[in-house]
């Protein structure tokens, strides 16, 4: 009969890398997973407004040089308005075909200017001057880079104390004597910009052209939550 023999160095080492281990990782008890979240309604204090021409012409230098003439007279009366920010937007053309599609018979191109900044009556009674000889493309309301991270950097104190609290109250209910955090995690969300678009759009468009109504930005829900672990001491 044959005896199996096994190397008591090997042995010794997988008993030692166990060991280790088990000093490396010690088992956590007492944890509870906790999470707290706060909010706020901030006003949007950041209007963007693009406005855009667009014709036809069976000569493409001619209607390059028409658009041209357009953006450049509409970007002169916007310069004029020092509290809003002015510059050039996308601009393309491209070539209209036969009905067979197989011979171009003209081009089309559109250019556009963009009008930006917080003064929103300002850009409104610029808006409804320039459309005029443009059209209203798009308008859009947001937080400003500062606006958001001023609010963010409050949220988060509120956040972390309001982590605390619910760390104190689980902390209580189970009898413990105290808690440390074991890790914790902080997480920022805003709603999207608005935008007016379709019917709307064009609504706006309308009552522009009639007057400078005030113009209400909306506002944006600015979310941030504190997800962590903590270790309930003295139980």
């Amino acid at each position: 009969m044959r005896s199996l023999h096994l190397p008591l160095s090997g042995l010794f080492l997988g008993m030692s890398l166990l060991a280790a281990t088990a000093q490396a990782e010690p088992l956590r008890y007492n944890q509870v997973s906790l999470h707290a979240q706060v909010e706020t309604s901030v006003n949007h204090d950041n209007m963007s407004v693009t406005l855009f021409t667009e014709a036809q012409n069976e000569d493409p230098a001619k209607l390059a040089e028409q658009i041209t003439r357009t953006l450049n007279d509409a970007l002169s009366t916007a310069r004029k308005q020092e509290k809003v920010e002015v510059s050039s937007g996308n601009r393309s053309s491209q070539p209209v075909y036969d009905e067979k599609r197989e011979n171009i018979i003209a081009w089309r191109e559109r250019g556009e200017i963009v009008l930006e900044g917080s003064d929103f009556a300002a850009i409104s009674a610029l808006t409804g001057e320039l459309l005029s000889d443009l059209s209203l493309a798009d308008m859009q309301f947001s937080l400003s880079p500062e606006s958001r991270s001023s609010t963010e950097d409050d949220l988060i104190a509120e956040a972390i104390e309001a982590f605390k609290s619910r760390a104190n109250i689980a902390t209580r209910s189970l009898g413990g004597a105290g808690y440390k955090i074991v890790n914790l995690n902080l997480n920022t969300q805003f709603m999207q910009p608005m935008r007016y678009r379709g019917q709307q759009k064009m609504a706006m468009a309308a009552d522009m052209e009639m007057s400078a109504p005030a113009v209400e930005g909306g506002q944006s829900d600015v979310t941030v939550s504190a997800d962590g672990t903590i270790e309930i001491q003295g139980l």
